[in-house]
């Protein structure tokens, strides 16, 4: 249960960063373009991201393939074990590593 609200309010919060951010450069840039995408151009982000799941992958001839296609996971997985140690209330801490200093001394180097 920690985990899929952790999983949820990031999906939320990038939904709200990227409509934020087409809104504001669409502003910026006097264009009404995404606002024409559902209401208030919300479901710009969706074709997006159903854009992105069905492009065809690209894999390097000479490259390590293993390699290139687990990158992206690593860099999710990463972000996603940053945001667990952070208490979100004074009872609602998704984990508690009880290793303090040591967690973020990679970070530090």
């Amino acid at each position: 249960l920690p985990i899929l609200t952790l999983l949820l309010g990031i999906t939320i919060e990038v939904l709200v960063i990227v409509w934020l951010e087409r809104e504001i450069s669409a502003s910026i840039q006097q264009r009404i373009g995404p606002e024409y995408a559902g209401p208030l151009g919300l479901l710009q982000a969706i074709a997006d991201g159903t854009k992105l799941l069905f492009k065809e992958d690209i894999l390097p001839s000479r490259g390590d393939i293993s390699l290139f296609s687990i990158g992206p996971s690593i860099a999710v997985i990463s972000v996603l074990l940053s945001v667990l140690v952070i208490p979100l209330g004074y009872h609602f801490v998704l984990a508690d590593l009880s290793i303090g200093v040591f967690y973020g001394l990679p970070f530090q180097v």
